[in-house]
């Protein structure tokens, strides 16, 4: 509360009678009698309508509650939105609901229109028009309707209350900010009352308002118009643990029971998709969609924003990974450190057609528009990337930047390469198996967890490291899947070559120098040498009998990895399970 602000207990009360006044309508078990608020929905009125500024107007225009399911915020936000409508004194109010369709935002209506009709005071003064999801206060001439979620018919309402369903299905900010920014201006106050659960989307506008949220009430912000509320279990709380589904939903016990709990939680212990269920919904846990491979705690600790002009002229090595020419492209420039034990730098490039980023902004949740306008993302007109333009990037590139090599899929860049061959740049074919990918897999892990990746929190590099899924085999080799992660992965594997450049660096000792890589088949061994960048026999058996009696093909995969010459610190743990704090496993 500001310090010229006060709480008006009246106000206060009044906005408690009235909502008390109501009746539930849901479950045999509450419905029709009378709608006794539960001590954290009574703060939350009391917080709101209560606290007013010295002209008498309320301080708080935004209240964010993020809560588990089953505890009853649906009808809440339906009493409070008809307390708006019907009670708060504003002449020709407008009230309106928006979720990520009609049928969501219809779903806290409904409960509103039945509680109303069930009021005989409400009743004699309101008019229910069903079919147009609306009620409409005499009175004051005001109204209570749930929209759609298309924006094109948004602009210039007149909003004095926005109640908002589950923020966590809203695609982007469009209709969020449309109907919560500056619609309610000409109103004295206005107020929009968001409820959700968490989810999965660490990308979309709801883990952006949750994170604005926990800023204020950890006081890293200060706004002093948003009122947050977040009830959730800790993010390394034992999630088995009775003690915290109680604390995690402030109506355990009274709305949902216990039970309820326990009977999720069985099913939950057996199956990670129904655990993930369970923690999101009913422990509002915010976690990925998949298991993730870094830790991001880790990760984050190279966040620090660095000049790339500071980089000038500095050795570098780069990692091209194009998608379909539907689909985003990466370029990641990996700097090696130029002092032992120094940070490796990298700078990252992504290019997506701009037809398809406005598309898949709206379809995936992911905020490809926002990186786009802040310069994170760099989009090529129509609905295809040009091959060509992202080629004189490169090549603009490596006249700021000393690029030693670029290493790149081949899937769909031969072409290219090829080009770029023909400008003087060193292209090396990378393989896409265990072979190539894991050795530099393992130490781009190893960098993150001694905080020696510098990446300056480039926004879609993150979001593409949280989704990565990783393979492995038998001999402890892993690599990326992209078909198995939960969203793309380009720049992880751009990045994961590119560090493999810089761990081979042709001017002086790299990772594989004085250590002989090699693969061990059913008849005879080979050795990668890293000066020719080429396997040869060893031991002198022939490459091709020895590939021959493996597959019976002329060049196949390379099988499980062995090392001669000792093991280096780089290659030590290969084979070796690494148990983090997150229980992953890279």
């Amino acid at each position: 509360m500001l310090s010229d602000s006060r709480y008006d207990e009246k106000k206060a009360d009044c906005a408690v009678a009235f909502i008390e006044q109501l009746k539930h309508i849901k479950t045999t078990e509450w419905a029709g009698k009378p709608f006794k608020l539960l001590p954290w929905q009574e703060q939350i009125v009391r917080d709101v309508f209560g606290v007013v500024k010295p002209d008498g107007a309320r301080q708080f225009r935004h209240c964010f509650v993020e809560i588990p399911k089953k505890s009853g915020k649906s009808e809440l936000a339906a009493a409070i939105a008809l307390y708006l409508l019907c009670a708060d004194g504003e002449i020709g109010a407008e009230i309106y609901g928006i979720a990520n369709d009609r049928e969501q935002a219809s779903i806290v209506f409904n409960v509103a229109m039945f509680m109303a009709f069930d009021n005989p005071v409400l009743r004699k003064y309101c008019k229910f028009i069903e079919s147009r999801k609306r009620i409409v206060y005499t009175p004051t001439r005001s109204y209570y309707a749930a929209l759609s979620s298309e924006i094109k018919n948004k602009y210039g309402l007149n909003v004095h209350g926005c109640i908002v369903d589950e923020l966590i299905g809203q695609s982007d900010r469009k209709l969020y900010d449309t109907m919560t920014l500056g619609s309610g201006g000409a109103r004295r106050q206005p107020l929009n009352f968001v409820i959700t659960t968490a989810g999965d989307n660490k990308n979309g506008v709801c883990y952006t308002e949750h994170t604005y949220a926990m800023d204020i009430l950890h006081e890293r912000k200060f706004d002093p118009t948003y009122y947050p509320v977040i009830f959730a279990a800790p993010e390394d709380a034992d999630w088995t643990d009775p003690a915290v589904w109680a604390n995690a939903n402030p109506s355990y016990g009274i709305t949902v029971k216990e039970d309820f709990y326990r009977d999720f939680y069985t099913k939950a212990q057996y199956n990670v998709d129904i655990e993930a269920e369970f923690r999101t919904f009913y422990l509002n846990q915010w976690l990925n969609s998949a298991k993730k491979w870094l830790p991001m705690d880790r990760y984050d600790v190279g966040k620090e924003p660095f000049d790339p002009d500071d980089l000038k002229g500095r050795e570098c090595y780069g990692g091209l990974d194009l998608a379909s020419t539907d689909d985003i492209a990466a370029f990641v420039l990996v700097f090696p450190p130029d002092e032992p034990n120094g940070e490796y730098f990298v700078l990252p490039h992504f290019w997506i057609p701009e037809d398809n980023m406005l598309r898949r902004t709206k379809k995936d949740h992911v905020l490809y528009a926002q990186w786009a306008h802040d310069g994170h993302l760099f989009t090529t007109k129509g609905n295809i990337i040009h091959y060509d333009f992202i080629q004189r990037e490169i090549v603009a590139l490596s006249k700021k930047y000393n690029i030693r090599e670029v290493m790149y899929d081949r899937w769909g860049a031969i072409q290219m390469a090829q080009n770029l061959e023909g400008q003087a740049f060193e292209m090396v074919d990378f393989g896409q198996d265990y072979r190539s990918l894991s050795p530099p897999s393992k130490e781009l892990y190893r960098f993150v967890k001694d905080g020696k990746i510098r990446h300056g929190g480039q926004p879609v590099l993150r979001w593409m490291m949280e989704n990565v899924y990783i393979d492995s085999d038998a001999a402890g080799n892993i690599k990326p899947n992209k078909k198995k992660s939960a969203e793309k992965i380009d720049g992880v594997v751009a990045a994961i070559m590119a560090l493999d450049g810089a761990l081979k660096r042709k001017d002086h000792s790299g990772a594989y120098d004085d250590h002989g890589l090699l693969t061990i088949g059913l008849e005879g061994l080979e050795e990668f040498d890293s000066k020719t960048r080429q396997w040869k026999s060893y031991g002198g058996r022939p490459k091709q009998q020895g590939y021959r009696a493996y597959t019976g093909e002329e060049e196949p995969p390379k099988p499980a990895i062995a090392y001669n010459g000792g093991t280096p610190d780089y290659l030590k743990k290969s084979t070796e399970r690494i148990v983090t704090n997150d229980n992953e496993t890279p």
